[in-house]
C-alpha cells in the first residue's frame, strides 16, 4: 500500500505537480479569501428591508419623520435598507422622477459593494480549471518524454505518469468548484435583495408622493377656509 494515492500527503502531491502548482495555490488562496471576506459582509451588513419600509410607511402616515430620519441615520452603518431609505426619506419633497432617481443611484451604489469581489470569483472559476489542464499537458509531455527514453516500458511507467500530471487538473477543478458556487450563492444573494429593494422603494415612492399630496391640498384647504368671503370685506 506504500505506493497508494492515499498515502501520499499534500506536500507530495503539491511536488508531483509540478511547477503549474505554485499558481493553482495562489488562486486557492486567493479564492478561500474572497469567499469568507464576502461572508463576512454579508453578515455583517443586515439585508432585511420589511422592518425598515414598515417604519418608513408608519412614519409617512402621520409619524415622526424626523424620529425616523435620525433612526435610519444611526443604522446606516451596518443595514444597505437604512443607507438607501434614508435618501427617500430626507429627499422626499422632490419630484417623484428626480426622488426615483436618488434612490436608484444610492441602491446602485450599496450594490455595487455587496458585489465587490465577484469578477475575481468568476475570473478565478475560468483561469484556475485552465492552468490545472496546462499543467496536465506539460506533465504527459514529460510522461511520455520519459516513457520514450525507458529501455523497458511498463503499464506501470505509464499509469504513474499520467496520474501524475492529472493532479493539477483536480486542484484546478477545486478551486472552480468552490469559486463558481460562492459565486452563484453571494449573486442569488445580492439579486434578492436588489428586488426587495426595487419593490420597497417603488412603494414608499408613491407613498410619499400621496403623503405630500395629501399635506398641499389640506394646506390649500386651510388657507381658504381662512379666507373672508368678498362680501364680509
Amino acid at each position: 500500500m506504500g505506493n497508494s494515492s492515499a498515502d501520499f500527503s499534500l506536500v507530495q502531491l503539491f511536488v508531483m505537480g509540478g511547477v503549474t502548482m505554485w499558481p493553482l495555490t495562489l488562486f486557492s488562496i486567493i479564492t478561500v479569501v474572497i469567499v469568507l471576506e464576502r461572508l463576512f459582509y454579508f453578515f455583517y451588513h443586515n439585508l432585511k428591508l420589511d422592518d425598515l419600509k414598515e417604519k418608513v410607511e408608519n412614519a409617512f402616515h402621520g409619524g415622526n419623520v424626523d424620529e425616523l430620519s435620525n433612526f435610519l441615520e444611526s443604522h446606516t452603518r451596518r443595514r444597505m435598507g437604512a443607507r438607501i431609505l434614508l435618501t427617500l426619506v430626507k429627499r422626499r419633497d422632490l419630484p417623484e422622477h428626480r426622488l426615483e432617481k436618488l434612490v436608484e443611484a444610492e441602491a446602485l451604489s450599496c450594490i455595487s459593494s455587496l458585489e465587490n469581489g465577484f469578477s475575481f470569483l468568476t475570473a478565478l472559476g475560468a483561469i484556475a480549471p485552465l492552468t490545472g489542464f496546462l499543467g496536465t499537458v506539460t506533465g504527459m509531455i514529460s510522461a511520455f518524454k520519459s516513457i520514450s527514453e525507458a529501455v523497458d516500458v511498463n503499464a506501470q511507467i505509464v499509469a504513474s505518469g499520467i496520474y501524475e500530471a492529472l493532479i493539477t487538473t483536480v486542484f484546478g477543478l477545486c478551486i472552480a468548484i468552490v469559486a463558481l458556487a460562492a459565486h452563484s450563492i453571494f449573486t442569488s444573494v445580492v439579486d434578492r435583495f436588489a428586488s426587495e429593494v426595487e419593490i420597497a422603494c417603488s412603494d414608499l415612492i408613491i407613498t410619499a408622493a400621496d403623503s405630500a399630496g395629501l399635506a398641499e391640498s389640506g394646506g390649500i384647504a386651510e388657507s381658504r377656509g381662512n379666507e373672508k368671503p368678498e362680501y364680509q370685506k
